[in-house]
């Protein structure tokens, strides 16, 4: 296990979160779930920061000849366009897995020689009723909102602790100590009971899991580890049919109605998914350097108005 960080390294001018040039100037990071309305914003608030990389990981292997709004092509084009120093490369990353993880840290050190950001932005809400869950609902659910968050605890923290000098790219900065941050984006659902499924409730509470074993498996290593759990988010589906809704990321904002937002949400809204990305950006900056193992709720208050209620 590598030494602990120093006192007097951690505030480097090269990650110094009130440099002029951006809170995540010079940053390598991965954001998972890069299709998702959470994962598209998390990519954009990293690139505003001036992050050097981004691999936009999506679930699609193949880009279509006719790029949608919610596409690859169309994220590189839109993020590009306002951030143009920030690198974004589309990186297909179905499913992760152990091996999959390997491959794309390999594909960081390899052309950037740094990496220093890992978020989890996935998604499986999985079917709405326990009746209805079959094993292989239960295994998707777990390898797609959990055990990715495992594979990157595991790998992503010797890639995080290398140093490097200055690359030859845009918005590159030396790394000359060892930082990394892991943010695991789940749901209330991890804290709750009833949001959903059991398998959505269930896997969330092992994503959450896994955020508070690293805490213990990180120390001594400069790399933290926390989640985001969203509440009522508005990722811009209207399900009319509840069995629809099994793969989005979460639950519809559409489900609650207005007035019903008004009397348990504190924020008397759903939340949008750049409010979650600010989250993200935060936990990702030096501002938020003391700060490892916490769960950061995004709920516009309703936990704390309605502690025994749930969001759904």
């Amino acid at each position: 296990m590598a030494s602990t960080v120093s006192p007097d390294r951690l505030d480097s001018e090269h990650f110094s979160p009130y440099r002029p040039d951006g809170k995540l100037y010079g940053f390598v990071c991965v954001v998972t779930g890069a299709e998702q309305p959470i994962g598209r914003a998390i990519v954009n608030e990293l690139a505003a920061h001036g992050a050097a990389c981004i691999y936009a990981c999506t679930t699609t292997t193949t880009t279509n000849t006719s790029p949608t709004p919610s596409s690859p092509t169309s994220l590189f084009t839109q993020t590009t366009t306002l951030h143009p120093s920030t690198k974004i490369i589309p990186y297909p990353l179905p499913p992760q897995t152990e091996e999959t993880t390997l491959a794309l840290i390999d594909e960081c050190l390899n052309t950037f020689g740094r990496l220093d950001i890992w978020v989890l932005s996935p998604g499986l809400l999985g079917p709405p009723s326990i009746t209805t869950t079959s094993p292989a609902d239960l295994h998707s659910t777990f390898s797609t909102n959990a055990l990715p968050a495992f594979w990157a605890l595991k790998w992503a923290p010797a890639a995080m602790q290398k140093k490097c000098d200055k690359g030859k790219y845009p918005n590159a900065a030396p790394k000359d100590q060892s930082y990394g941050s892991i943010i695991v984006v789940t749901s209330v659902a991890g804290t709750y009971g009833g949001c959903w499924g059991p398998a959505f409730t269930m896997s969330a509470h092992a994503a959450l899991g896994v955020v508070r074993a690293g805490v213990a498996v990180l120390k001594g290593t400069g790399v933290r580890i926390n989640a985001i759990t969203a509440g009522q988010i508005d990722v811009g589906v209207d399900l009319r049919g509840v069995e629809g809704g099994k793969h989005q990321q979460f639950p519809p904002a559409s489900l609650q109605s207005e007035d019903v937002q008004r009397t348990i949400i504190g924020l008397e809204r759903a939340g949008r998914p750049e409010e979650v990305a600010r989250v993200a950006g935060f936990l990702a900056s030096g501002f938020s350097s003391y700060i490892t193992g916490a769960e950061l709720r995004a709920d516009g208050g309703s936990s704390v108005m309605n502690p025994l209620s749930v969001p759904v």
